[in-house]
Parts: structure tokens; sequence; C-alpha cells
């Protein structure tokens, strides 16, 4: 009976130190880059995290809370879009932010979570006339320094 317990014992420290390890390495396969302070919407506060997936490619994952409306810029705008600046590909249009407000606030938040082949050096937000454009304008929102 005493050989089973030191034996079931055994089995379940190493099942608690297999899922430690697997955990430290997803967790440090993870990058979590806050958004500077906007000149533009001060209150605005987000957060890219960043990961490899199983094909090699970038799982960006971006949430945004305290955003203004675009449309109540000085110089309104009907979307923000995402941009993430790579080291080899130069600038890339990754995708328009999502914009909602949830239900026990009124506070406009946003998020994209989207996969790229490239690898991000810098992630910024501007405000555009429309989403589907290949090169940023010059108002800009948020920005992530390099990482």
């Amino acid at each position: 009976m005493k050989a089973i317990q030191i034996t079931h014992s055994r089995s379940l420290f190493m099942t608690s130190l297999s899922i430690l390890v697997i955990f430290t390495l997803l967790s440090a396969c993870s990058k979590k880059v806050n958004f500077n302070t906007s000149t533009v919407v001060p209150a605005a506060e987000g957060v890219v995290k960043i990961k490899k997936d199983s094909n090699k490619n970038n799982s960006v994952d971006i949430k945004i809370k305290n955003l203004a409306d675009p449309e109540r810029l000085e110089y309104p705008k009907s979307v923000y879009v995402v941009w993430m600046v790579t080291e080899e590909n130069g600038i890339k249009n990754i995708g328009q932010l999502i914009s909602s407000k949830s239900m026990f606030s009124s506070q406009l938040e946003g998020s994209l979570k989207t996969t790229t082949p490239f690898a991000p050096r810098r992630i910024f937000i501007t405000a555009e006339d429309n989403s589907d454009i290949s090169m940023p304008g010059s108002y800009v929102i948020l920005e992530t320094k390099s990482f």
C-alpha cells in the first residue's frame, strides 16, 4: 500500500512539474507592451499582447479603454486603424480597432485580435477617414515604445 502511495505522489509531482514547465515556456514566449499616454486622448489606456503561435506567426491582441469617439476628436475622423512597424517589411495596416461601449459604462473601449507573419517592433493607432488605406495619416492617437 505504501509503495502505491509513493508512486502516486511521484506521479502527481511529475505532472505538476510538467504543467509548471509548460506554463513557464508559454509565458516566456509572449510580450505585453503598454501604450504611451496619448496627447490627443490623454485618458486612453491600452496594452498589446504578442505571442508566437504554433505556426510561428505572431498573434496580436490589443485592448484599449477610455477612448474618445473618433467623430468627436479635434479633427473628426471615422475609424481607428492599427499599424505595426516591422523591422524588415516597413509599416503594415493590421486592421481597424473595433469600438464598443460596455453594458455598465459609457466609456468607449476598443480591441483588435489578429495574426501576422511579420515580427512587430512597434504598434501605433491613427484616426482615419476609412480603414482600407495602405499608409497611415499623421493623426496618431496611441503608440508603444519600440520593443
